[in-house]
């Protein structure tokens, strides 16, 4: 028997907001692949429910994580495009507040 895990393509979560987005929304996508993706999904989680304490600790731990491995390049092309992404999601939020005032 296989098991459908929640937030994935057979089974979407209950908040799952991909058909809703706006056809020039920026989006990014964590990936159950990539290592650190369950603690930043997490560390989001605390972070949005005021759980100072315990983002605090799970930053600890991604950063823990992550100082074994040597850091990506600043010029790598994944990494440019992680911060134009960042970028284009402040600007849209922007033009959207200044739309609906």
């Amino acid at each position: 028997m296989s098991i459908s895990l929640v937030g994935s393509k057979t089974n979407p979560s209950k908040f799952d907001c991909f058909n809703d987005l706006a056809a020039d929304e920026p989006y990014f996508v964590i990936r159950a692949d990539d290592p650190l993706s369950d603690s930043l999904i997490e560390l989001h989680a605390y972070i949005g429910a005021g759980q100072a304490g315990a983002a605090h600790n799970k930053l600890a731990e991604i950063m823990a994580l992550t100082s074994s491995r040597p850091p990506r390049p600043s010029d790598s092309p994944k990494y440019r495009e992680t911060f134009a992404i960042s970028q284009s999601m402040e600007a849209w939020r922007s033009a959207k507040m200044k739309k609906t005032g």
